[in-house]
């Protein structure tokens, strides 16, 4: 193959990653503040992960250089893998608990000040509790799981195209 081929098809990927970030991020925006589903910490820290792994899909979709493009694959990797703890930990754990205060995504969104930051985004409105909505059936926070199990995979794809053209 070509390698002007493998460029392009190489951002095509991670760009359509950033923009499954974004649509998700706006999703939850939409219930948030059209059907009054409030966040909880656990729901805010996912936000932050959605953007974050958009930011480095961009980064990573226009890096020239393989090295940085793997090692950029393996860090977004390891965020949508912290984005399934935080799902799993939501339903499993938080949802049955009456309040998130001093766990960790409520110490992280408070240390990091980001309600004060962008408080639109990432102002908690909710407790765990209260935030465990459905939606189809299906607990909120899994939809948010299944996106980022999606996430890993197209990381790890990434990854392996990285080593794959270094190797080629």
């Amino acid at each position: 193959m070509s390698t002007a081929f493998l460029r392009r098809t190489s951002r095509r990927l991670p760009l359509a990653m950033a923009l499954a970030c974004l649509l998700a991020v706006g999703f939850a925006l939409i219930a948030q503040y059209a059907f009054d589903m409030r966040p909880c910490p656990w729901c805010v820290l996912q936000r932050l992960l959605y953007l974050v792994i958009a930011l480095l899909c961009v980064v990573c979709a226009f890096l020239p250089w393989r090295r940085a493009r793997l090692a950029l694959s393996i860090v977004i990797l390891l965020a949508a893998s912290a984005g399934i703890l935080a799902a799993v930990y939501q339903h499993e754990v938080a949802a049955k608990q009456f309040t998130c205060t001093l766990t960790f995504a409520d110490t992280l969104v408070t240390t990091l000040g980001l309600e004060t930051l962008w408080p639109t985004m990432f102002k908690v409105t909710a407790s765990c509790a209260e935030a465990a909505v459905s939606m189809l059936g299906v607990p909120f926070e899994y939809w948010s799981l299944a996106l980022y199990a999606l996430l890993a995979l197209g990381a790890a794809v990434l990854a392996l195209r990285s080593i794959r053209v270094r190797a080629g």
